[in-house]
């Protein structure tokens, strides 16, 4: 496998190319990797879905997926995952004890995903789920949260969805805003 390094002082990014030539057929991947060390996603991941199993406020036993896919052509493993209430009427508290992980959507999870470690910080309502071995290339995940219960106010709440690849020294990019909706119903989105 040939690889190119080429460096772009004035903005601090380095640019790691791979090449290998099968016949006639050249596949290409990249990976970026800043001035100080830091390793970014070039082919960054990209939030899929984001459901609960219960929107009535106040239910126990409810759970969060958030599903996530890592494009086949990344070059760089997912090795951590961060999901912060953005907005919301109420605070949630979780059960991280009973946070997972597993290979696929939240309706038809295989393998599962071991989980290092799951914390929460009060201060910015985040939690960061990092992963005992990075995930691969091509592979789609979800995330299992489990509140205490769901919040006391309905409405809309808004998780901000940032993913890390892996390395000491990562840049985390922002996949977006994951969308979960509380009301008086007891109806349930998905059986668990």
């Amino acid at each position: 496998m040939k690889r190119t390094i080429l460096t772009f002082k004035q903005i601090g990014i380095t640019l790691v190319f791979g090449s290998m030539l099968w016949g006639a057929n050249i596949s290409t991947t990249s990976a970026v990797q800043l001035a100080d060390g830091t390793v970014a996603f070039a082919s960054p991941p990209r939030l899929l879905d984001a459901i609960t199993t219960f929107r009535a406020v106040r239910a126990r036993g409810a759970k969060y997926y958030f599903t996530i896919s890592l494009p086949s052509t990344s070059d760089e493993p997912l090795q951590k995952v961060t999901i912060n209430l953005r907005k919301g009427a109420d605070n949630i508290n979780y059960r991280l004890d009973k946070t997972i992980a597993a290979v696929g959507t939240a309706r038809d999870r295989t393998q599962e995903i071991a989980i290092e470690s799951a914390t929460f910080d009060d201060e910015t309502e985040t939690i960061t789920v990092t992963f005992a071995k990075p995930i691969a290339a091509g592979t789609t995940f979800t995330i299992g949260l489990r509140p205490k219960r769901n919040p006391d106010l309905g409405g809309t709440y808004l998780f901000g969805v940032t993913a890390f690849p892996a390395g000491e020294k990562s840049q985390g990019i922002y996949l977006g805003a994951a969308r979960l909706q509380f009301d008086d119903s007891s109806d349930s989105d998905l059986d668990s």
